[in-house]
C-alpha cells in the first residue's frame, strides 16, 4: 500500500530535461494556432494541440 502511493507521487513529478536537452515551449512554436508541421528527413508530420489541451504528433 506504501509502495503505490510513493509510484504515484513520482509518476506526478515532470521528468528533468538533460543538460543538452533543448526546451521548447510549444506555445512558442506554434503562436497564436493550434497546429503546425514540422519536416524531419523529408517526411513531414502534424503537431496538434487538442480541444482537451492534448498534443497529438502525426505522420
Amino acid at each position: 500500500m506504501a509502495g503505490e502511493k510513493a509510484d504515484e507521487t513520482s509518476a506526478s513529478k515532470p521528468e528533468k530535461p538533460k543538460p543538452d536537452v533543448p526546451v521548447i515551449n510549444v506555445r512558442d512554436l506554434l503562436a497564436d494556432s493550434r497546429e503546425a508541421v514540422l519536416i524531419h528527413e523529408g517526411e513531414r508530420y502534424r503537431l496538434r494541440i487538442t480541444a482537451k489541451d492534448k498534443l497529438i504528433l502525426t505522420k
